[in-house]
Protein backbone atom coordinates (compact mmCIF):
# COMPACT_ATOMS: atom_id res chain seq x y z
CA UNK A 1 0.00 0.00 0.00
CA UNK A 2 2.81 2.35 1.00
CA UNK A 3 4.55 1.52 -2.29
CA UNK A 4 1.43 2.44 -4.31
CA UNK A 5 1.18 5.79 -2.55
CA UNK A 6 4.83 6.55 -3.35
CA UNK A 7 4.33 5.60 -7.05
CA UNK A 8 1.21 7.75 -7.24
CA UNK A 9 3.07 10.67 -5.69
CA UNK A 10 5.93 10.32 -8.16
CA UNK A 11 3.49 10.25 -11.11
CA UNK A 12 1.71 13.35 -9.84
CA UNK A 13 4.99 15.20 -9.44
CA UNK A 14 6.09 14.10 -12.93
CA UNK A 15 2.88 15.36 -14.51
CA UNK A 16 3.16 18.63 -12.59
CA UNK A 17 6.71 19.05 -13.90
CA UNK A 18 5.53 18.49 -17.49
CA UNK A 19 2.74 21.07 -17.21
CA UNK A 20 4.93 23.62 -15.46
CA UNK A 21 8.01 23.27 -17.63
CA UNK A 22 6.68 22.27 -21.02
CA UNK A 23 7.37 25.11 -23.48
CA UNK A 24 3.67 25.52 -24.28
CA UNK A 25 2.88 26.09 -20.63
CA UNK A 26 5.06 29.23 -20.61
CA UNK A 27 4.11 30.44 -24.08
CA UNK A 28 1.49 33.15 -24.21
CA UNK A 29 0.79 32.37 -27.88
CA UNK A 30 0.95 29.07 -29.73
CA UNK A 31 1.14 28.94 -33.53
CA UNK A 32 0.32 25.72 -35.38
CA UNK A 33 2.46 25.57 -38.51
CA UNK A 34 1.66 22.98 -41.20
CA UNK A 35 4.01 22.24 -44.08
CA UNK A 36 4.77 19.38 -46.48
CA UNK A 37 8.47 18.72 -45.81
CA UNK A 38 9.20 16.09 -43.15
CA UNK A 39 12.47 15.30 -44.97
CA UNK A 40 15.75 17.14 -45.40
CA UNK A 41 16.92 19.59 -46.54
CA UNK A 42 13.61 21.47 -46.32
CA UNK A 43 12.69 20.24 -42.83
CA UNK A 44 15.98 21.62 -41.56
CA UNK A 45 15.27 25.08 -42.92
CA UNK A 46 11.81 25.34 -41.36
CA UNK A 47 13.08 24.00 -38.03
CA UNK A 48 15.84 26.60 -38.16
CA UNK A 49 13.38 29.39 -39.04
CA UNK A 50 11.13 28.47 -36.10
CA UNK A 51 14.02 28.47 -33.61
CA UNK A 52 15.44 31.76 -34.89
CA UNK A 53 12.02 33.42 -34.77
CA UNK A 54 11.46 32.22 -31.19
CA UNK A 55 14.69 33.95 -30.10
CA UNK A 56 13.07 37.26 -31.00
CA UNK A 57 9.63 36.19 -29.74
CA UNK A 58 10.14 34.18 -26.54
CA UNK A 59 6.42 34.37 -25.74
CA UNK A 60 5.56 32.38 -28.91
CA UNK A 61 5.58 28.59 -29.13
CA UNK A 62 5.19 26.55 -32.32
CA UNK A 63 3.40 23.30 -32.91
CA UNK A 64 4.90 22.12 -36.21
CA UNK A 65 3.00 19.57 -38.32
CA UNK A 66 4.90 17.94 -41.20
CA UNK A 67 3.05 15.87 -43.81
CA UNK A 68 4.59 14.15 -46.84
CA UNK A 69 3.73 15.63 -50.22
CA UNK A 70 1.75 12.54 -51.31
CA UNK A 71 -0.53 12.73 -48.26
CA UNK A 72 -0.74 16.48 -47.92
CA UNK A 73 -3.79 17.15 -50.09
CA UNK A 74 -5.93 14.78 -48.03
CA UNK A 75 -4.51 15.66 -44.63
CA UNK A 76 -4.91 19.41 -45.05
CA UNK A 77 -8.64 19.10 -45.78
CA UNK A 78 -9.12 17.17 -42.54
CA UNK A 79 -7.08 19.63 -40.49
CA UNK A 80 -8.71 22.74 -41.93
CA UNK A 81 -12.15 21.29 -41.22
CA UNK A 82 -11.27 20.54 -37.57
CA UNK A 83 -12.14 22.67 -34.57
CA UNK A 84 -8.51 23.81 -34.33
CA UNK A 85 -7.24 24.43 -37.88
CA UNK A 86 -3.55 25.26 -38.32
CA UNK A 87 -2.72 28.96 -38.04
CA UNK A 88 -0.30 28.78 -40.99
CA UNK A 89 -0.59 26.21 -43.76
CA UNK A 90 1.26 25.42 -46.99
CA UNK A 91 -0.50 25.75 -50.32
CA UNK A 92 0.12 25.45 -54.02
CA UNK A 93 -1.23 28.25 -56.19
CA UNK A 94 -3.93 28.29 -58.86
CA UNK A 95 -7.26 26.55 -58.34
CA UNK A 96 -5.74 24.54 -55.50
CA UNK A 97 -5.17 27.67 -53.41
CA UNK A 98 -8.16 29.61 -54.73
CA UNK A 99 -10.60 27.17 -53.20
CA UNK A 100 -9.32 28.08 -49.72
CA UNK A 101 -10.04 31.72 -50.53
CA UNK A 102 -13.53 31.09 -51.93
CA UNK A 103 -14.47 28.93 -48.97
CA UNK A 104 -13.46 31.64 -46.51
CA UNK A 105 -10.61 29.62 -45.02
CA UNK A 106 -7.70 31.90 -45.97
CA UNK A 107 -7.15 35.27 -44.31
CA UNK A 108 -6.94 38.37 -46.52
CA UNK A 109 -3.35 39.59 -46.14
CA UNK A 110 -3.67 42.72 -48.30
CA UNK A 111 -3.29 45.17 -45.41
CA UNK A 112 0.06 43.63 -44.44
CA UNK A 113 1.35 44.10 -47.99
CA UNK A 114 0.09 47.70 -48.03
CA UNK A 115 1.31 48.67 -44.55
CA UNK A 116 4.80 47.21 -44.90
CA UNK A 117 5.98 48.14 -48.37
CA UNK A 118 9.64 47.71 -47.36
CA UNK A 119 9.01 44.03 -46.75
CA UNK A 120 6.61 43.56 -49.70
CA UNK A 121 9.04 45.18 -52.15
CA UNK A 122 11.65 42.58 -51.21
CA UNK A 123 9.57 39.81 -52.80
CA UNK A 124 9.77 39.18 -56.56
CA UNK A 125 6.45 40.63 -57.84
CA UNK A 126 5.68 37.85 -60.32
CA UNK A 127 5.63 35.35 -57.43
CA UNK A 128 3.01 37.31 -55.47
CA UNK A 129 0.53 37.51 -58.38
CA UNK A 130 -0.48 33.82 -58.19
CA UNK A 131 -1.47 34.37 -54.54
CA UNK A 132 -3.70 37.28 -55.56
CA UNK A 133 -7.46 36.81 -55.89
CA UNK A 134 -9.75 39.66 -56.99
CA UNK A 135 -6.94 42.17 -56.38
CA UNK A 136 -6.29 40.98 -52.82
CA UNK A 137 -3.29 39.04 -51.53
CA UNK A 138 -4.00 35.84 -49.63
CA UNK A 139 -0.62 34.20 -49.32
CA UNK A 140 3.13 34.70 -48.98
CA UNK A 141 5.40 32.92 -51.50
CA UNK A 142 8.51 31.30 -50.05
CA UNK A 143 10.03 29.35 -52.95
CA UNK A 144 9.51 28.88 -56.63
CA UNK A 145 9.98 26.15 -59.19
CA UNK A 146 10.69 27.35 -62.72
CA UNK A 147 10.65 25.28 -65.91
CA UNK A 148 13.44 26.18 -68.33
CA UNK A 149 14.77 24.54 -71.47
CA UNK A 150 18.08 22.85 -70.62
CA UNK A 151 20.52 22.06 -73.42
CA UNK A 152 23.80 20.25 -73.99
CA UNK A 153 26.35 22.94 -74.83
CA UNK A 154 28.88 20.45 -76.23
CA UNK A 155 26.41 19.21 -78.85
CA UNK A 156 25.32 22.75 -79.73
CA UNK A 157 28.95 23.87 -80.10
CA UNK A 158 29.81 20.82 -82.20
CA UNK A 159 27.04 21.69 -84.66
CA UNK A 160 27.48 25.49 -84.40
CA UNK A 161 23.94 25.89 -83.08
CA UNK A 162 22.56 28.91 -81.23
CA UNK A 163 19.86 28.64 -78.59
CA UNK A 164 16.51 29.40 -80.29
CA UNK A 165 14.63 32.63 -79.58
CA UNK A 166 11.60 31.81 -81.75
CA UNK A 167 9.45 28.79 -82.52
CA UNK A 168 10.78 28.56 -86.10
CA UNK A 169 14.34 28.58 -84.77
CA UNK A 170 13.44 25.80 -82.31
CA UNK A 171 12.15 23.64 -85.16
CA UNK A 172 15.22 24.45 -87.28
CA UNK A 173 17.59 23.53 -84.41
CA UNK A 174 15.63 20.32 -83.78
CA UNK A 175 15.89 19.32 -87.45
CA UNK A 176 19.66 19.85 -87.47
CA UNK A 177 20.07 17.84 -84.28
CA UNK A 178 18.00 14.98 -85.67
CA UNK A 179 19.80 15.01 -89.01
CA UNK A 180 23.08 14.65 -87.13
CA UNK A 181 21.93 11.61 -85.19
CA UNK A 182 20.83 13.25 -81.94
CA UNK A 183 17.47 13.06 -80.15
CA UNK A 184 16.60 16.76 -79.99
CA UNK A 185 13.95 16.79 -77.23
CA UNK A 186 13.17 14.76 -74.15
CA UNK A 187 9.66 13.96 -72.99
CA UNK A 188 8.98 11.46 -70.22
CA UNK A 189 5.20 11.51 -69.91
CA UNK A 190 4.56 8.27 -68.04
CA UNK A 191 3.15 10.56 -65.33
CA UNK A 192 0.99 12.82 -67.53
CA UNK A 193 1.84 16.10 -65.82
CA UNK A 194 5.03 16.40 -67.89
CA UNK A 195 3.26 16.68 -71.23
CA UNK A 196 0.73 19.00 -69.59
CA UNK A 197 3.54 21.37 -68.68
CA UNK A 198 4.61 21.59 -72.32
CA UNK A 199 1.00 22.56 -73.05
CA UNK A 200 1.04 25.03 -70.14
CA UNK A 201 3.81 26.91 -71.93
CA UNK A 202 2.31 26.54 -75.41
CA UNK A 203 -1.10 27.80 -74.28
CA UNK A 204 0.48 30.93 -72.83
CA UNK A 205 2.69 31.60 -75.83
CA UNK A 206 -0.17 31.13 -78.33
CA UNK A 207 -3.11 32.73 -76.50
CA UNK A 208 -1.62 35.11 -73.96
CA UNK A 209 -1.92 34.87 -70.19
CA UNK A 210 -5.14 36.91 -69.84
CA UNK A 211 -7.09 34.49 -72.03
CA UNK A 212 -5.55 31.46 -70.36
CA UNK A 213 -6.36 32.72 -66.87
CA UNK A 214 -9.98 33.35 -67.85
CA UNK A 215 -10.37 29.84 -69.25
CA UNK A 216 -8.61 28.18 -66.32
CA UNK A 217 -11.14 29.89 -64.03
CA UNK A 218 -13.93 27.44 -63.12
CA UNK A 219 -16.57 30.19 -63.37
CA UNK A 220 -15.62 31.66 -66.76
CA UNK A 221 -13.67 29.00 -68.67
CA UNK A 222 -15.09 27.76 -71.96
CA UNK A 223 -11.89 27.01 -73.97
CA UNK A 224 -13.61 28.18 -77.16
CA UNK A 225 -10.52 29.92 -78.53
CA UNK A 226 -8.99 28.05 -81.48
CA UNK A 227 -5.56 28.73 -79.98
CA UNK A 228 -5.96 25.77 -77.62
CA UNK A 229 -6.16 23.47 -80.61
CA UNK A 230 -3.17 25.24 -82.14
CA UNK A 231 -1.14 24.69 -78.95
CA UNK A 232 -1.79 20.94 -79.13
CA UNK A 233 -0.96 20.96 -82.85
CA UNK A 234 2.39 22.55 -82.00
CA UNK A 235 2.94 19.76 -79.46
CA UNK A 236 2.24 17.31 -82.32
CA UNK A 237 4.88 19.13 -84.38
CA UNK A 238 7.45 18.39 -81.67
CA UNK A 239 6.73 14.64 -81.48
CA UNK A 240 9.10 13.60 -84.33
CA UNK A 241 11.93 15.33 -82.44
CA UNK A 242 11.22 13.64 -79.10
CA UNK A 243 12.45 10.36 -77.69
CA UNK A 244 10.36 7.38 -78.76
CA UNK A 245 7.27 6.39 -76.77
CA UNK A 246 7.05 9.45 -74.47
CA UNK A 247 4.15 7.95 -72.50
CA UNK A 248 6.25 4.92 -71.57
CA UNK A 249 9.21 6.97 -70.33
CA UNK A 250 9.34 8.22 -66.74
CA UNK A 251 10.58 11.64 -65.74
CA UNK A 252 13.59 10.05 -64.05
CA UNK A 253 14.46 8.16 -67.25
CA UNK A 254 14.17 11.35 -69.30
CA UNK A 255 16.48 13.12 -66.89
CA UNK A 256 19.01 10.27 -67.07
CA UNK A 257 18.95 10.43 -70.86
CA UNK A 258 19.84 14.12 -70.68
CA UNK A 259 22.62 13.52 -68.12
CA UNK A 260 24.06 10.75 -70.32
CA UNK A 261 24.03 12.96 -73.43
CA UNK A 262 21.36 10.91 -75.23
CA UNK A 263 19.05 13.89 -75.71
CA UNK A 264 20.16 17.42 -76.54
CA UNK A 265 17.37 19.42 -74.87
CA UNK A 266 14.76 18.92 -72.18
CA UNK A 267 12.34 21.07 -70.21
CA UNK A 268 13.94 21.01 -66.76
CA UNK A 269 12.63 22.32 -63.45
CA UNK A 270 14.93 24.36 -61.25
CA UNK A 271 13.94 22.12 -58.33
CA UNK A 272 15.53 19.27 -60.36
CA UNK A 273 18.88 21.03 -60.84
CA UNK A 274 20.49 19.15 -57.91
CA UNK A 275 19.67 15.84 -59.68
CA UNK A 276 21.38 16.88 -62.91
CA UNK A 277 25.06 16.62 -62.12
CA UNK A 278 28.22 14.65 -62.80
CA UNK A 279 27.78 15.15 -66.54
CA UNK A 280 30.75 14.85 -68.87
CA UNK A 281 29.71 18.04 -70.66
CA UNK A 282 28.69 21.64 -69.98
CA UNK A 283 25.01 22.53 -70.07
CA UNK A 284 22.91 25.69 -70.03
CA UNK A 285 19.33 26.93 -70.07
CA UNK A 286 17.06 29.23 -72.07
CA UNK A 287 13.45 30.33 -71.74
CA UNK A 288 10.98 28.61 -74.07
CA UNK A 289 11.05 30.47 -77.42
CA UNK A 290 8.58 33.09 -78.54
CA UNK A 291 5.79 32.08 -80.91
CA UNK A 292 5.88 35.13 -83.16
CA UNK A 293 2.30 34.71 -84.39
CA UNK A 294 1.09 34.19 -80.83
CA UNK A 295 -0.35 36.68 -78.35
CA UNK A 296 1.75 35.64 -75.36
CA UNK A 297 4.50 37.66 -73.72
CA UNK A 298 7.74 35.72 -74.43
CA UNK A 299 9.27 36.87 -71.12
CA UNK A 300 6.65 34.98 -69.09
CA UNK A 301 8.14 32.03 -67.22
CA UNK A 302 6.41 28.69 -66.86
CA UNK A 303 6.47 27.85 -63.20
CA UNK A 304 4.88 28.53 -59.88
CA UNK A 305 5.69 29.85 -56.47
CA UNK A 306 4.78 27.86 -53.40
CA UNK A 307 4.08 29.33 -50.02
CA UNK A 308 1.76 29.76 -47.10
CA UNK A 309 -1.65 31.07 -46.17
CA UNK A 310 -2.98 32.05 -42.74
CA UNK A 311 -6.21 30.60 -41.42
CA UNK A 312 -9.07 33.05 -41.02
CA UNK A 313 -9.76 31.31 -37.70
CA UNK A 314 -6.36 32.06 -36.19
CA UNK A 315 -6.30 33.83 -32.84
CA UNK A 316 -2.88 35.31 -33.62
CA UNK A 317 -2.91 36.78 -37.14
CA UNK A 318 -0.26 39.40 -36.36
CA UNK A 319 2.23 36.83 -35.04
CA UNK A 320 1.49 34.41 -37.90
CA UNK A 321 2.12 37.16 -40.44
CA UNK A 322 5.26 38.28 -38.61
CA UNK A 323 6.64 34.75 -39.00
CA UNK A 324 5.91 34.69 -42.76
CA UNK A 325 7.60 38.07 -43.12
CA UNK A 326 10.57 36.75 -41.16
CA UNK A 327 10.99 33.78 -43.52
CA UNK A 328 11.11 36.14 -46.52
CA UNK A 329 13.67 38.63 -45.21
CA UNK A 330 16.85 38.94 -47.29
CA UNK A 331 18.82 37.06 -44.61
CA UNK A 332 16.38 34.15 -44.44
CA UNK A 333 15.98 34.09 -48.22
CA UNK A 334 19.73 33.56 -48.57
CA UNK A 335 19.63 30.93 -45.85
CA UNK A 336 16.87 29.10 -47.76
CA UNK A 337 19.01 28.99 -50.91
CA UNK A 338 22.10 27.86 -49.00
CA UNK A 339 20.26 25.08 -47.17
CA UNK A 340 17.97 23.79 -49.95
CA UNK A 341 19.51 24.77 -53.32
CA UNK A 342 16.03 25.92 -54.40
CA UNK A 343 15.07 29.42 -55.60
CA UNK A 344 13.80 31.81 -52.94
CA UNK A 345 11.12 34.41 -53.75
CA UNK A 346 13.15 37.06 -51.93
CA UNK A 347 15.05 39.46 -54.18
CA UNK A 348 18.81 38.96 -54.03
CA UNK A 349 18.60 35.63 -52.21
CA UNK A 350 20.06 33.86 -55.24
CA UNK A 351 23.49 35.35 -55.93
CA UNK A 352 27.00 34.51 -57.07
CA UNK A 353 28.10 33.66 -53.53
CA UNK A 354 25.56 30.93 -52.80
CA UNK A 355 24.34 29.68 -56.20
CA UNK A 356 25.63 28.23 -59.45
CA UNK A 357 26.00 30.52 -62.48
CA UNK A 358 23.05 28.66 -64.04
CA UNK A 359 20.76 29.47 -61.11
CA UNK A 360 21.84 33.12 -61.24
CA UNK A 361 20.93 33.24 -64.94
CA UNK A 362 17.52 31.70 -64.24
CA UNK A 363 16.71 34.20 -61.49
CA UNK A 364 17.50 37.03 -63.92
CA UNK A 365 14.85 35.60 -66.26
CA UNK A 366 12.37 35.33 -63.39
CA UNK A 367 12.94 38.91 -62.22
CA UNK A 368 12.52 40.12 -65.80
CA UNK A 369 9.19 38.30 -66.18
CA UNK A 370 5.98 40.24 -65.52
CA UNK A 371 4.07 37.11 -64.59
CA UNK A 372 4.24 33.34 -64.36
CA UNK A 373 2.30 30.70 -66.29
CA UNK A 374 1.14 28.27 -63.60
CA UNK A 375 1.09 24.50 -64.09
CA UNK A 376 -2.03 23.35 -65.92
CA UNK A 377 -2.80 20.67 -63.32
CA UNK A 378 -2.86 23.09 -60.36
CA UNK A 379 -4.25 26.12 -62.20
CA UNK A 380 -7.43 24.29 -63.26
CA UNK A 381 -10.17 22.36 -61.52
CA UNK A 382 -9.77 18.56 -61.42
CA UNK A 383 -12.78 18.22 -63.74
CA UNK A 384 -10.78 20.12 -66.37
CA UNK A 385 -7.24 18.87 -65.91
CA UNK A 386 -8.14 15.17 -65.77
CA UNK A 387 -9.55 14.96 -69.33
CA UNK A 388 -6.93 17.48 -70.49
CA UNK A 389 -3.98 15.43 -69.23
CA UNK A 390 -5.47 12.19 -70.55
CA UNK A 391 -6.02 13.90 -73.91
CA UNK A 392 -2.41 15.08 -74.09
CA UNK A 393 -1.25 11.50 -73.59
CA UNK A 394 -3.57 10.43 -76.41
CA UNK A 395 -2.17 13.13 -78.70
CA UNK A 396 1.37 11.88 -77.97
CA UNK A 397 0.18 8.34 -78.75
CA UNK A 398 -1.55 9.61 -81.93
CA UNK A 399 -4.82 8.16 -80.64
CA UNK A 400 -6.74 11.46 -80.75
CA UNK A 401 -6.51 14.72 -82.61
CA UNK A 402 -6.12 18.08 -80.87
CA UNK A 403 -9.67 18.93 -81.98
CA UNK A 404 -11.07 15.83 -80.29
CA UNK A 405 -9.20 16.53 -77.07
CA UNK A 406 -10.39 20.11 -76.87
CA UNK A 407 -13.98 19.05 -77.54
CA UNK A 408 -13.78 16.92 -74.41
CA UNK A 409 -12.17 19.74 -72.42
CA UNK A 410 -14.84 22.21 -73.56
CA UNK A 411 -17.57 19.76 -72.56
CA UNK A 412 -16.00 19.37 -69.10
CA UNK A 413 -15.72 23.17 -68.76
CA UNK A 414 -19.40 23.63 -69.67
CA UNK A 415 -20.45 21.06 -67.07
CA UNK A 416 -18.25 22.66 -64.42
CA UNK A 417 -19.63 26.17 -65.07
CA UNK A 418 -23.20 24.89 -64.70
CA UNK A 419 -22.26 23.07 -61.51
CA UNK A 420 -20.76 26.16 -59.82
CA UNK A 421 -23.35 28.70 -60.98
Amino acid sequence: MKRLVIISLVLCLSLSFFVMYSPEAHAEKTITFLHRWPNEPFKGFFDYAVEEFKKEHPDVEFKVLRVLNEDYKQKINVLLASENPPDIFFTWVGEYGNKFIREGIALDLSKYYEEDSDWANNIIPSTVKPFTYKDKEYGVPILMDVRMMAYNKDIFNELNLETPDTWDQLIDVSKKLKNNGYIPLGCGNKAPWNGALYVTTLNQRVLGLDTVKEDYNRYTGDFEETGYVEALERLETLIPYMNKYPNAVSREEERSMFVNGQIAMMALHTIEFPYVKDMQYEWGTFNFPEIEEGKGDPSVITGAPEGFMISKETEHPEIAMEFLKFMTTPEMGKKWVEMTNVISTTKGAVNENNSTPLMVEVIKEVEKAQDMSIWLDTATDAKIFQPYLAGIQQVLNKEKTPQQVMEEVRKAADELRKEVE
